[in-house]
């Protein structure tokens, strides 16, 4: 996808959207373990995610202290967000409840109080971003110095960590299948 179609501007397009909000998925909604994903779902994942965090930030408002810029450099982000996405798709889905909104919204309230945190943890901000610093438990190395770095340009940080992302998936896929399996 990295070719030409789905990063040539895709990953940010508002109009990925239908007047509702809702994505314009051609399968139903299921829960993504962000360590098994292949390379080729990995890509798909991280611009459907990112189309749906971009729409979330600007339908709700909501401030770099709760959905910070560079998110997807952040774990613990990366899986709430994830996780509230497919809650919200199932929430709004056709054949469910009608009372399902409403329950996505009260939950959607604790996950902002959760995402306010992670964000004050991990000392990202609008213009700047650093690792979530990490504590060395007794018995392991020190855990490595964190350097923050000014945040220029958002989209260019996305892609080129997708980018990076889907070629480690790639790199560990070719050895996989390169290693003597047991006979």
């Amino acid at each position: 996808m990295f070719g030409g179609s789905a990063f040539t501007g895709a990953a940010f397009d508002d109009d990925a959207f239908d007047d509702l909000g809702a994505p314009l998925l051609a399968e139903p909604p299921h829960p993504i373990n962000w360590n098994l994903l292949t390379a080729e779902e990995a890509e798909t994942e991280w611009i459907e995610l990112n189309r749906w965090v971009n729409w979330l930030r600007r339908t709700y408002g909501l401030p770099a202290s709760t959905i910070p810029p560079l998110w997807h450099r952040h774990p613990e982000l990366v899986w709430e967000l994830s996780a509230l996405h497919l809650h919200w798709l199932s929430a709004y889905d056709p054949d469910q409840h009608g009372s399902a909104p409403s329950g996505w919204h009260r939950d959607f309230a604790d996950a902002r109080a959760r995402l306010h945190d992670w964000v004050a943890t991990s000392g990202t901000r609008l213009d700047r971003d650093r690792p979530t610093r990490q504590t060395a438990w007794p018995g392991e190395p020190p855990a490595t110095p964190v350097e923050e770095v000014e945040i220029v340009d958002r989209d260019d940080d996305f892609i080129a960590f997708v980018v990076d992302d889907v070629e480690r998936r790639r790199e560990a896929e070719q050895q996989s299948m390169s290693e003597p399996r047991p006979t």
